[in-house]
């Protein structure tokens, strides 16, 4: 077999894993009826888009108690939020601008979205009722956890082919570039989290929303900002269209699971460049998260009884707004011409080898 067989068969079963341990959790998560569905399989898509290997058990522990402790934290910041607001919001800020820095910087990536994550939806939910932002630590520490089992019956399913040599790791950005892409990363993010402090129980889809345009805005330049981040909104919330028509076909939680498995399949051929494509991992990688995040609220809509439609109408304008925001701060603190093209940052997808 030669050597572009075997990379073609290497990608084509991170492809299956990608799609088939999203879909898992998915199923999973509603089937359970766990308090924020949609969480487990949106970090799933990360965690496998990120993790070529099986995850020791050790390991795995030792990540979702980091991260549960680590995002617990955000509980810390209430208090300021409530009676010292503008000194909390200045803090809340501090806090992402160091979590992107340190993915930046050649930190673990995942436990920097994990943090972004964590402290915007716990802070936020905390200021409204401490209950809900409990709520919200259980979310994410059983959504990790869930995504981390995914991960490992997804390569027991599909193993990855032996390799001769081990990858190299991915070094970090210059000092510089990495605070102001963290900076950048942070601009995008805070308003949102500002915005949610009025409703958090309703604005949680939103926060999840900006830590992915978080994570885009820094590896997008000002000249492609308007493709990447509206584009992949766009497309996101098109195919959440298409497969609730097609989930209406026949409602039933298996075909959930066959129909998030058949639409990963498709964005993740795309994403590791098994179909030909102009646009880069990132790229597909916001698409598939925002086609989760808005499918996910439309069937707790459905569920609880309100007007589907209209709710999604609603949080696509949304989505939308935030994301021409992004593309603004893209195109007003864009990274400086001596940084080098093509260079992986923390918001990006493993390249495709």
């Amino acid at each position: 077999m030669t050597a572009i067989a075997i990379q073609r068969e290497r990608l084509g079963l991170r492809a299956l894993r990608l799609a088939f341990g999203t879909a898992l959790c998915l199923a999973i998560s509603f089937g359970m009826d766990l308090s924020i569905p949609i969480v487990a399989p949106v970090f799933a898509v990360f965690l496998l888009a990120s993790v070529n290997r099986p995850m020791p058990l050790k390991a795995a522990l030792g990540l979702v108690m980091v991260v549960a402790m680590t995002t617990g934290s955000g509980l810390l910041l209430v208090p300021l939020l409530q009676y010292y607001f503008m000194s909390g919001v200045l803090l809340v800020g501090l806090c992402l601008f160091l979590a992107f820095r340190y993915g930046l910087r050649g930190g673990n990536n995942l436990v920097s979205t994990f943090l972004v994550a964590g402290v915007t939806m716990i802070s936020a939910a905390g200021t409204a009722d401490l209950q809900l932002a409990m709520t919200v630590v259980g979310a994410l520490a059983k959504g990790l956890l869930l995504a981390v089992v995914a991960l490992g019956v997804s390569h027991w399913l599909f193993p990855e082919p032996p390799s001769p040599q081990k990858p190299p790791s991915k070094p970090g950005l210059p000092n510089d570039d990495a605070t102001h892409l963290a900076l950048r990363a942070t601009l995008v993010v805070m308003p949102v989290f500002l915005l949610a402090l009025a409703d958090p129980s309703s604005y949680m889809p939103i926060i999840m929303k900006s830590v992915s345009l978080g994570r885009q805005s820094c590896t997008t330049t000002a000249r492609g900002a308007a493709r990447e981040l509206l584009g992949s909104t766009l497309l996101g919330g098109a195919l959440a269209i298409a497969f609730w028509f097609a989930l209406k076909w026949f409602v039933h939680l298996w075909m959930f699971f066959l129909w998030m498995l058949l639409f990963g399949l498709l964005v993740a051929r795309k994403l590791y460049g098994l179909s030909h494509t102009r646009y880069s991992p990132s790229f597909w990688l916001n698409t598939l998260v925002t086609l989760i995040i808005l499918l996910g609220q439309s069937v707790q809509d459905s569920v609880a009884g309100k007007d589907v439609y209209t709710a999604f109408a609603v949080r696509m304008g949304l989505f939308v707004a935030v994301t021409l925001y992004a593309c603004l701060m893209v195109q007003l603190l864009d990274v400086r011409p001596r940084m080098r093209q093509g260079t992986t940052t923390a918001g990006q997808a493993p390249p495709p080898s």
